[in-house]
């Protein structure tokens, strides 16, 4: 990751004992559950056609990931959408 001289010197300062983190006040940690609840949150149901043999083959790597498949394909959809799936 790269940091900008502003976020070089506070890292700096952080790890030399110069600052330290205070703990979020009631108010903001209340505004960063909800805010996480809400970012979690899946709220939409869709239905969807696919062919037999990929259905297969999702069953078959979620299996093997130890999660279930509706996780799998919620997960690819994600990181398409974000731009983190790209083609080989």
């Amino acid at each position: 990751m790269k940091l900008n001289k502003e976020e070089k010197d506070i890292l700096t300062a952080y790890k030399e004992g110069r600052m330290r983190t205070a703990p979020p006040s009631k108010d903001e940690l209340s505004e960063m559950k909800s805010a996480a609840e809400t970012t979690f949150r899946k709220n939409k149901r869709i239905t969807i056609r696919l062919y037999n043999h990929d259905f297969r083959g999702i069953q078959k790597k979620a299996m093997e990931m130890g999660i279930p498949y509706q996780t799998l394909i919620s997960g690819m959809i994600h990181r398409y959408v974000e731009g983190k799936l790209v083609e080989k």
